[in-house]
């Protein structure tokens, strides 16, 4: 049996293929059936003259997504899929399928939700997960190759990392316990034992937000490392991005040529990447016509304003410390700002890398944590970091779905993970 991504390597061979039926169509005595197999899809053709009447016949009534079994000669057409087609000789069929709900026809996104389990096998959602693929297997190599070690960061914690107001609470046999906003703290720990780590896995918000930027649950990956500050970090973010921009133009064209994604804009992802502080940022933006003052967050409307002004990633940096977690460390010469960064992607798609430097003052610590009101006892452990051998680090966390959805250009993150969970949607 041979998979269809391998399809080149058996011109004028004959071949046994397992795959389901995508699609099919007649020209008079000819059948053809677009058969993938999850690598790919290709086309068999079937002469009335050359097969079985028990397969012809089979070409022709055989429904959508169908299970079958395929022998025939590969042959190079350049007008087929691929640039290869099979002339078939002979066709079995594995298992039937129902009528498939997803049709040619338009579907509303409710309805593709609904059936995000069928959705997956679809062209665009193939080729999307399959850069998203790409995606993580170069943020791993390339902090691998860095030096960084994997250490894995637990789901359940006892308190809140990035704010309570976003936690997913809940029972731990007689206890409270949380759904992990971030492994970043654990990561903290790990980065006094190793030196540079990294975890990759789900985190979780529950954020109200019916944005096309939002999701309860999504993937991050979050490197720390001992020894670095804020502009040691920054470099390391802007060298990942145009790690991963170069990994998924060399690996995945024929997804991106799938999705029809122009990638003139990729191609000029390199550094240096624009840099701004958050002071120069609010200047642009009321320049720009924005009502905002020092001290606001920045909203999905000004991110996307503030992006559009570079054909690059935006860099910005030394935010106010309000707007930031209790554990960002602060600039010397002025506590009201935090040694912190967010990168923008371009083309309007926002914040896709939030970190910065960490506090190693214990004292210091000590008092983010009464003034952002949380419990003191299940942060014990983190300030013991401090307390027994503290040292300057700092870290980011890249989310995968917005740079999936921005290297892809689809218009929200809900198709740049395999299941969406939503505000309103946890199935299936």
């Amino acid at each position: 049996m041979i998979w269809i991504e391998n399809i080149g390597e058996y011109e004028g061979k004959e071949v046994l293929l397992k795959g389901w039926v995508y699609n099919k169509r007649s020209s008079g005595k000819v059948r053809f059936l677009l058969i993938r197999d999850g690598t790919g899809i290709i086309q068999a053709v079937f002469e009335e003259k050359e097969v079985a009447n028990d397969s012809f016949e089979l070409a022709d009534k055989v429904s959508q997504e169908s299970v079958v079994e395929l022998k025939g000669i590969v042959r190079k057409d350049a007008r087929a899929p691929g640039g290869y087609e099979i002339v078939a000789k002979e066709l079995k069929l594995l298992s039937p399928s129902e009528n498939f709900p997803i049709t040619k026809k338009e579907h509303g996104i409710d309805f593709l939700l609904q059936h995000r389990h069928l959705w997956l096998r679809s062209r665009k959602q193939f080729a999307i997960l399959r850069i998203r693929a790409e995606v993580i297997k170069a943020c791993r190599d390339f902090l691998d190759q860095k030096g960084f070690l994997l250490v894995d960061a637990p789901i359940l914690t006892p308190t809140s990392c990035e704010g309570t107001t976003t936690l997913f609470e809940v029972n731990y046999f007689d206890k409270k316990a949380y759904l992990s906003q971030s492994g970043q703290l654990y990561m903290e720990a790990a980065a006094a034992a190793f030196g540079r780590v990294y975890c990759f896995g789900p985190t979780f918000r529950a954020e109200k937000s019916k944005t096309r930027r939002h999701l309860t649950e999504f993937w991050m990956v979050e490197p720390e490392a001992s020894f670095m500050e804020l502009f040691d970090i920054i470099n390391l973010a802007e060298e990942m991005i145009c790690y991963i921009i170069e990994r998924v133009l060399e690996r995945r064209k024929r997804e991106l040529a799938i999705l029809e994604r122009d990638i003139k804009p990729l191609t000029n992802i390199k550094p240096p990447f624009p840099r701004l502080t958050y002071d120069e940022a609010i200047k642009k933006l009321k320049e720009g016509g924005f009502s905002i003052n020092w001290g606001d967050d920045f909203g999905g409307d000004e991110e996307t304003f503030l992006s559009n002004l570079y054909d690059k990633p935006l860099i910005i940096y030394y935010y106010p410390a309000k707007c930031k977690a209790f554990y960002m460390k602060r600039l010397k010469e002025n506590p009201e700002i935090s040694l912190s960064v967010d990168i923008l992607a371009p083309e309007g798609y926002g914040e896709i890398v939030g970190g910065g430097q960490r506090e190693d003052d214990i004292k210091e610590l000590e008092k983010r944590i009464e003034e952002y009101q949380l419990p003191k006892e299940p942060l014990e452990w983190y300030l013991d970091l401090r307390r027994y051998g503290s040292f300057v680090h700092s870290g980011f966390g890249l989310g995968i779905e917005r740079t999936v959805a921005w290297i892809c250009k689809i218009k929200h993150v809900r198709e740049a993970i395999p299941f969406p969970r939503l505000i309103d949607r946890i199935y299936p």
